[in-house]
C-alpha cells in the first residue's frame, strides 16, 4: 500500500544554483562584561575620594592646624618653664662650652647662680607672706570703712539728715552684693568659652611659629617659596649638614644653637650672617657641603655663597632670596648717561652690581687684567665693557688683537692705534707683533729721563688662548705659541707683566677654558685683576683666580654655565671686597653692540682722530751681510763698535738696537767672523767680499740645479 506525503507548507527556497553559492557569516554579539559587585565600586569611590587632592588638603589642614594648638602649648610650657628656672641659663652655658668660648660660659653660670640666689629669696618671703597678707587686709579694710564713715558724716552734715552717715557705707555694701549676683551669671559662660579662648591663644603661638610637621605644612612653606631666613632655619641647616662634630655641639646646645649665629643683615637681594663653628668644626667642612646647606635652607646651590672672614672659625653666610638671582640687573651707566667721562688715574669702571646689590666699580689704574671662563658666558663683553669706559679718557691708547675675528671690538676702529681681527695663524703673528712692539715702546719709555709722564697703553688680546696654541715658527726657528723661553708671544706678555706697569704699559687678556697648556702660570699669577665667569671645575678656579681666593671662598666652578652669564668670581685690589674676604661675585652689566657702538661714537668725539692699523706693517727687507760690508767702505778693516754705529746710522729701525751679539750671530758661519787685532774686535773687509762672492756662487748652483 502506498502512503501520500502532503506538505502543508509551501517550500519558497530558491533551487540551489551550483555556479553561484552565497554564503552568509553571522558575527555574534560581544559578550556582556560581567556586572562589577557593589563592595568594589564601593571599595574604588572610597580610594578615590581617600586620595583626592581636596581630600589631602583637608587632611593636611586638619593636622596642621592640631599640632599648631598642641605644639603652641608646648612652646608656652617651655617659655613657662624657661621663666621659673635656670634652664634657660644652663642651656647658654652648655652652649658655650660646645662653642669652646669658656669665658661666656663663665659669664652664664654667673647668672644662673643670682637668678637662684633672687629665687631663694623670694621663697624665703613667701613664710612670712600670710601673716603680712592677714595684717595688711585687716588694716586695709578698717581704713576702708572708717574713710566710708567720714564720708557719711560728711553728707549727714551736710543734708542735716542722721542716717546719711551709713549711706556710702550701705552704698557699698549693696556693690558687692551685685557683683556676687553677676558672678554666677558670668561664671558658667566663662568655664566655656575661657579654655577655648586659651586654645586659640596656643594655635597662633604654634602658627606663628609653623609648628607642625614639613608634610602638613602649606604648600608654598614646604617649598620654601618665600620661606623667610632665621636663626631656627638656619641652626637647623647645619645640624642637618652631615658633620658630627657640628651636629653633637648643636645638640649639647639645645635650643641655644643659634648662639653661634651673627645678627642676620639684609644685603642687596639676600641676607648675610656670620657663623662661628663649635670647637672641633672646620670651615672647609661646610665649605664642601655648599649643596646640601643650600637646600636645607631650601634654596638652590648658585643661591648660597660661603666665604671666609678674618675671624677664626667663622664662615659667612650669603643667602640670596629665592629666585632673586635669576632677575637682571638694570642697564650700565655708560648706556644711561651719555654725559660721563672716565678718568684712568682715579675713576673706577662701573662695571655691574655685587650680590649685595652694591655698584661694583673698579679701578683699572697701573693694573694687568685677566678674564676667563668657559664658552659663551660674557667675557668679551665683561671685558669689552671695561674698554668701553675707559675709551671715554681721551689720553688712553689702544692696541688691540682679537683672535675670535666676528667683529665683537669692530666698533674700536678708529679709536685703537692697532686692531687686528681674526682666528688664523697668520693673525695670531700679527698679534704678537704687536705685543712685541708695545715692548719695544715700554722699554723707550723705561729708558726717558726721570719724570718723564706717558699716556697709558692698553694692550688687549681677545681669546688670547689661541696665541699660546699657535704651532708656528718664525724664520729662526722660535715659536710664537706655547710657554717656553724662546716663545715670542708668551715672552712679550712677560717682559710687559714685569715692567709696563711703571710706565702704564699694561697687558688685558681674555682666554677660554683655562689650562696650563693655554694659559701658562706666570701668565696668569703675573695680572694685578683676575676674574672668572663660569669654569668647569675647581682646578680651574685655581688656575683662575689663585690658590688664595678659592681657599677662601671664591667658587666660579659652581656657577651655572649658561644660567649665570656676565656673573664672575673677582680678585683685585682694585675693587672694594668685604673684609676678611680675598674675592667678590659680581654681575656685570651688558652692553650690546649697539650700545656699544653709540659710546665709542662719544670716545672718538673726545679724540682728534685716530688711524687704525689693521695689520703690522713689516719694514723694508734688509741683508745683514751686504749692509756690513757696505758700511765697511774702503777700510781694510773696522772696529765692531764703528761697525755697529754706521749700520745704526744707516738704518735705524732694522741696526738700531743690535749689539756684539747680533753682529756675531749674523757673521758666524761665513769665514768673516770678528777677530781681535791690536787688542780690539774688528771685521774684514776682504773677509766679507769672499763671504758675499761664496753666498752667491752657492745660490747660482742651487738655482742651476
Amino acid at each position: 500500500m502506498s502512503e501520500n506525503v502532503v506538505h502543508l507548507h509551501k517550500n519558497t527556497d530558491p533551487p540551489a544554483d551550483t555556479a553561484s553559492v552565497t554564503t552568509l557569516t553571522v558575527v555574534p554579539e560581544p559578550a556582556q562584561p560581567a556586572p562589577v559587585p557593589l563592595w568594589v565600586r564601593s571599595g574604588q569611590a572610597i580610594k578615590t575620594a581617600a586620595t583626592h587632592e581636596n581630600t589631602k588638603t583637608a587632611a593636611r589642614a586638619a593636622a596642621r592646624h592640631g599640632m599648631y594648638a598642641f605644639n603652641g602649648g608646648r612652646i608656652v610650657a617651655r617659655r613657662t618653664w624657661d621663666g621659673r628656672t635656670g634652664s634657660r641659663y644652663e642651656r647658654y652655658m652648655r652652649a658655650a662650652e660646645a662653642a669652646g668660648n669658656m669665658e661666656l660660659a663663665a659669664e652664664w653660670e654667673e647668672r644662673l647662680q643670682r637668678f637662684r640666689d633672687a629665687r631663694h629669696r623670694r621663697r624665703m618671703d613667701l613664710l612670712h607672706s600670710p601673716l603680712d597678707v592677714a595684717k595688711a587686709v585687716g588694716v586695709g579694710a578698717g581704713m576702708s570703712v572708717g574713710l566710708l564713715v567720714a564720708l557719711g558724716v560728711v553728707m549727714a552734715l551736710n543734708t542735716k539728715q542722721v542716717g546719711d552717715v551709713i549711706t556710702p557705707l550701705s552704698a557699698t555694701i549693696e556693690f558687692i552684693g551685685t557683683l556676687m549676683r553677676i558672678v554666677p551669671i558670668v561664671w558658667g559662660p566663662a568655664i566655656t568659652i575661657g579654655p577655648l579662648l586659651a586654645l586659640l591663644a596656643l594655635w597662633a603661638v604654634g602658627r606663628k611659629q609653623q609648628a607642625a610637621p614639613n608634610w602638613a605644612l602649606p604648600a608654598n612653606v614646604r617649598n620654601g617659596e618665600g620661606e623667610p631666613i632665621t636663626p631656627s632655619i638656619v641652626v637647623k641647616a647645619l645640624r642637618d649638614l652631615g658633620v658630627p662634630a657640628l651636629r653633637n655641639a648643636i645638640k649639647e646646645m639645645g635650643d641655644a644653637g643659634a648662639s653661634m649665629l651673627g645678627p642676620i643683615r639684609i644685603a642687596g637681594c639676600g641676607v648675610e650672617v656670620d657663623v662661628t663653628l663649635p670647637s672641633g668644626v672646620s670651615t672647609i667642612e661646610v665649605q664642601n657641603r655648599r649643596r646640601k646647606l643650600a637646600e636645607n635652607l631650601t634654596r638652590h646651590e648658585h643661591e648660597v655663597f660661603i666665604t671666609i672672614p678674618q675671624a677664626a672659625r667663622t664662615v659667612r653666610l650669603w643667602i640670596a632670596d629665592s629666585g632673586a638671582l635669576d632677575e637682571p640687573i638694570g642697564p650700565s651707566p655708560l648706556v644711561t648717561d651719555d654725559t660721563m667721562t672716565a678718568d684712568y688715574t682715579k675713576g673706577k669702571a662701573p662695571w655691574g652690581q655685587d650680590l649685595r646689590g652694591d655698584t661694583a666699580a673698579l679701578s683699572l689704574y697701573q693694573r694687568h687684567l685677566l678674564i676667563t671662563g668657559l664658552s659663551n658666558q660674557g667675557k668679551t663683553v665683561a671685558l669689552r665693557s671695561l674698554a668701553l669706559w675707559l675709551s671715554l679718557d681721551k689720553s688712553v691708547q689702544f692696541l688691540m688683537g682679537d683672535l675670535k675675528g666676528v667683529g665683537d671690538w669692530a666698533m674700536f676702529d678708529g679709536l685703537a692705534t692697532t686692531l687686528i681681527q681674526g682666528p688664523t695663524d697668520e693673525h695670531v703673528i700679527q698679534v704678537t707683533e704687536m705685543v712685541e712692539g708695545a715692548v719695544d715702546e715700554m722699554n723707550r719709555r723705561i729708558q726717558a729721563p726721570p719724570g718723564t709722564t706717558f699716556p697709558p697703553l692698553i694692550v688687549l688680546v681677545d681669546e688670547a688662548q689661541v696665541a699660546f696654541m699657535c704651532p708656528l715658527k718664525d724664520e729662526g726657528k722660535r715659536p710664537y705659541g706655547g710657554q717656553k723661553a724662546n716663545s715670542r708671544y708668551y715672552m712679550a706678555v712677560r717682559k710687559i707683566h714685569n715692567q709696563g706697569r711703571a710706565v702704564n704699559v699694561l697687558m688685558w687678556q681674555g682666554t677660554q677654558d683655562p689650562t696650563n697648556e693655554n694659559l701658562p702660570k706666570l701668565v696668569r699669577e703675573g695680572a694685578h685683576t683676575r676674574a672668572s665667569l663660569a669654569l668647569g671645575t675647581e682646578s680651574q678656579a685655581r688656575m683662575a683666580l689663585g690658590d688664595k681666593a678659592v681657599d677662601g671662598g671664591a667658587a666660579p666652578n659652581l656657577l651655572r654655565p649658561g644660567l649665570d652669564q656676565g656673573t664672575l668670581v673677582l680678585a683685585s685690589s682694585g675693587i672694594d671686597i668685604p673684609a676678611g674676604q680675598s674675592s667678590i661675585t659680581v654681575r656685570t652689566h651688558y652692553i650690546d653692540d649697539d650700545a656699544a657702538e653709540a659710546i665709542t661714537d662719544r670716545a672718538k668725539a673726545l679724540r682728534d682722530g685716530v688711524t687704525t692699523q689693521h695689520a703690522i706693517e713689516k719694514g723694508e727687507e734688509r741683508d745683514p751681510l751686504a749692509d756690513i760690508a757696505g758700511v765697511l767702505g774702503d777700510a781694510s778693516r773696522l772696529r765692531t763698535q764703528d761697525v755697529l754705529k754706521r749700520l745704526a746710522n744707516l738704518n735705524e729701525d732694522a741696526y738700531g738696537k743690535w749689539t756684539f751679539i747680533d753682529l756675531k750671530r749674523v757673521l758666524d758661519g761665513t769665514g768673516a767672523e770678528p777677530y781681535k787685532s791690536d787688542g780690539v774686535m774688528v771685521v774684514s773687509r776682504d773677509r766679507l767680499t769672499r763671504a758675499l762672492a761664496n753666498r752667491d756662487d752657492e745660490g747660482s748652483a742651487s738655482a742651476d740645479g
